[in-house]
């Protein structure tokens, strides 16, 4: 089989992940801060918060809290933040783990919601958000590359538009953490959702947010924290105010060689390497007749995101063919991203995407590109 759909899950992890997890398991898979028993496994999760925060130059770990994902992140800040009357500013452009929680709470009368319109390759102008900020405009909300295009919105810009009006700026990291360089501080970054499965090399169930100093969030949910038990209200104070339950340890242990593997690769190697297949692909893929491209067509704005369609091909029947003839795992559909695809012409069907991941090789591409040319000859 061949795996080349690494915006979903990265796929494989590099071996020091899974010897990680392993020896979790084995000697330590007791939970953290939770044991008069103290071993190695207390000081992972700290490690880990310093670990993503050198990352995304955090200047503090505790401004990092575990989550069990990117869309639970993402709930904790926007819901952590908002208040009923206050206006939200996102895009056509994000994943429904962004427009979900954001509609319920336009539909439940909370908050008023903008959507600023990308153009249909994609490509989102910061100062399109301006005309749209009003005087109650709490909150922006946009990713850093996009799930279904792989195209890169410009945050540092969005970020000074966001400090200039004095309105929080969250970012959809999912995409990006670990394949992008990231300065929250530079980029006036107040909140930072992300997963840790994918371009961090961890396993499922782990993610983080990051939290800009002087931003009070209202938890979302509420429990034991493995310390400071005395009190039977919940902690004031990061990160345990946002980490109630037993934590994914065993992910965290995870999680910490991904990261330990990024900073060892570095992160610019990482980009390398898969824009060079990506743009490899796109190139290769517009010389097969009946193919339809998605996205931006300059090399320059590709990242490893490549979307197309098969002319009068379904796209789940193109995937299907690449698994059952080709052994090829892609990822067809609308990839939980509705608006994208009403933007750029591909609902309802949606498009096949195709994500290169760091241990793909050229020798992949080839595969990929000949069975595509075998199917569009069907």
């Amino acid at each position: 089989m061949l795996y080349i759909n690494n915006a979903s899950t990265s796929s494989p992890k590099p071996e020091a992940v899974y010897k990680a997890v392993e020896l979790c398991i084995r000697t330590s898979g007791m939970s953290s801060d939770r044991s008069s028993f103290v071993s190695k496994l207390d000081f992972i999760p700290n490690e880990t918060r310093a670990l993503i925060a050198k990352l995304i130059n955090a200047s503090d770990p505790t401004q990092i809290v575990f989550t069990m994902n990117g869309t639970e992140a993402l709930n904790l800040a926007i819901k952590g933040i908002l208040k009923r009357g206050d206006h939200v500013i996102t895009t056509s452009l994000e994943h429904n783990s962004v427009i979900r929680p954001l509609k319920h709470l336009e539909q439940d009368g909370d908050i008023e919601l903008s959507i600023v319109q990308a153009s249909s390759e994609g490509l989102l102008d910061p100062n399109d958000i301006v005309p749209l900020i009003k005087s109650n405009t709490k909150l922006i909300v946009t990713a850093h590359i996009t799930n279904v295009l792989g195209t890169t919105i410009p945050i540092e810009e969005i970020g000074k538009i966001a400090a200039q009006h004095n309105i929080k700026y969250l970012v959809d990291a999912a995409q990006s953490i670990g394949f992008a360089d990231i300065d929250v501080e530079k980029m006036n970054i107040d909140m930072l959702a992300f997963p840790g499965h994918k371009s961090l090399f961890g396993p499922s169930g782990t993610g983080g947010l990051y939290i800009k100093k002087g931003i009070d969030l209202t938890p979302i949910k509420y429990g034991g924290t493995g310390n400071l038990s005395e009190p039977i209200t919940q902690p004031d104070f990061l990160p345990y105010k946002y980490e109630s339950g037993t934590p994914n340890t065993l992910g965290i242990c995870g999680l910490n060689a991904g990261l330990k593997f990024v900073a060892s690769e570095g992160v610019a190697n990482i980009r390398k390497h898969e824009h060079e297949l990506a743009c490899m692909l796109y190139e290769e893929l517009s010389t097969i007749k009946g193919v339809t491209l998605y996205g931006p067509k300059s090399p320059a704005e590709i990242t490893s995101i490549v979307a197309f369609n098969v002319k009068d091909k379904n796209p789940m029947k193109v995937a299907n063919t690449l698994i059952t003839k080709f052994g090829i795992i892609t990822r067809p559909g609308l990839h939980c991203a509705p608006l994208t695809h009403q933007t750029v012409g591909t609902w309802k069907d949606g498009s096949v995407r195709i994500s290169a991941g760091y241990f793909n090789t050229k020798e992949h591409i080839d595969e990929v590109v000949k069975a595509v040319a075998a199917i569009t000859a069907t």
